[in-house]
């Protein structure tokens, strides 16, 4: 006579798992969860861009935004971004559609020339290095690996990146140029860096007197709560400090009007500015200053940004409540994973024991669900404890997301089970 285990055992466990992943596979799912893109639903908000700018072609200050020139940005569209990006007009640069074109244009200047403060152009020197704070955003990491710059993986805390580690490293070591940082809501487990933080990278003593902190404040005003998150002023604080050279703010338009038709920004001290403006002159004769004026009319000030962003929360806000919702009621209290509950951004860490991350991708793919490939939240795609899932939730539709999760929750439950019996 043969006995079902019980489903309280170890073993009844992980056989009740095994089936729950025959069912999922049997569903035939078709979902991907690898990016942290706008739905169609976020990018209808801005629909009216695209009748913009309604046969206007002037700027605020008449300036013809049919012509070349202004590789400044329009001044109006600008000051509408000043506050948010806590960076002074007249050291704020609108660019292009993408920030991560400003992050890389930095990058490639500061290899090919002397940005202020260096001794020497960075390619002539025998090593250079960028800390990294992980879990982080995989799209630096490529950056850095694309130019050859050596990355040093620094563990994050609540309050941000462990600043002792940073403060020991970049005092003893002028190889280390830069730092990471994604200071609001971060990428990927949307920690919110703390005053002291902000104050410590300001003021801290650097071995390298061209040491740049690349600020990428890509969720300035992507809050889930009705209290949104205020994060001290590290440009300010680096002028106060005496390293009023140290940082590089970025940000852009990308997740709050269209993605893929936005403005982004650059702020710095006026030296850093200057430099930029300089180079950017040898590859363009100014940035698209009609779509510039179409965010102006559209957005209209500080106040219409923050308008807008309700509306962006009202459509993200129940998709992070079902994440939360699913993830507790499929794994709280198995002991097989923690998670985040970001107050803004677009993403959740899941984190699984240790040697299961990966597994549970594929073992997900295998049942129809994508997901962001394990390790990609750290350099070089080697998360050493093979433990970190990133969810982006925005795109999927509510439904076609709660199927995602809990499809999620089958696989950790699975792999999880698996190790515990080996």
């Amino acid at each position: 006579m043969t006995t079902e285990p019980s489903p309280d055992t170890s073993t009844g466990r992980l056989e009740r798992a095994r089936q729950d992943y025959r069912d999922l596979v049997a569903l035939g799912l078709s979902l991907d969860l690898t990016r942290g893109k706008p739905a169609p639903e976020q990018l209808d908000l801005s629909e009216e861009l695209l009748s913009l700018p309604a046969g206007r072609h002037t700027s605020a200050d008449g300036t013809d935004i049919r012509n070349y020139g202004g590789l400044q940005g329009l001044p109006e569209l600008r000051e509408i971004f000043s506050g948010i990006l806590q960076v002074p007009v007249g050291q704020l640069l609108a660019a292009g559609n993408s920030s991560l074109e400003l992050m890389h244009d930095c990058l490639v200047h500061a290899l090919l020339s002397v940005a202020p403060g260096a001794e020497s152009r960075w390619v002539e020197q025998e090593r250079i290095a960028f800390l990294c704070p992980v879990p982080g955003y995989d799209r630096h990491f490529a950056l850095c690996e694309r130019f050859g710059i050596d990355m040093i993986p620094v563990p994050m805390t609540a309050e941000g990146p462990d600043m002792e580690t940073v403060e020991r490293l970049v005092a003893e070591d002028p190889a280390i140029k830069g730092i990471w940082c994604v200071p609001k809501y971060s990428n990927p487990d949307g920690v919110c860096y703390s005053d002291a933080t902000v104050a410590r990278l300001a003021s801290m003593s650097t071995a390298a007197p061209d040491f740049r902190i690349f600020w990428d404040n890509a969720y300035a005003a992507h809050h889930l709560t009705d209290e949104p998150v205020e994060i001290a002023d590290l440009l300010a604080a680096c002028a106060e400090a005496g390293n009023a050279d140290r940082a590089f703010v970025f940000g852009s338009t990308s997740k709050i009007t269209a993605a893929g038709a936005g403005v982004a920004f650059f702020g710095s001290s006026p030296a850093n500015v200057q430099w930029l403006l300089g180079n950017n002159a040898k590859r363009s004769i100014g940035p698209d200053k009609v779509n510039q004026l179409r965010h102006v009319l559209f957005l209209r000030d500080a106040d219409g940004v923050r308008a807008h962003m309700e509306r962006q929360r009202a459509l993200l806000r129940p998709k992070f409540d079902a994440v939360a919702r699913i993830l507790d009621a499929g794994l709280g209290g198995t002991g097989l994973a923690t998670w985040t509950s970001p107050e803004g951004g677009y993403f959740v860490t899941l984190e699984v024991p240790d040697g299961c991350a990966e597994e549970v991708v594929r073992r997900a793919a295998g049942a129809g669900i994508v997901l962001t490939p394990a390790g990609a939240t750290h350099p070089y795609g080697d998360d050493p404890r093979d433990a970190v899932i990133r969810i982006a939730p925005s795109y999927p539709s509510l439904t076609e997301l709660e199927q995602a999760i809990e499809g999620l929750t089958v696989c950790v439950r699975l792999v999880g089970y698996e190790q515990q019996a080996r």
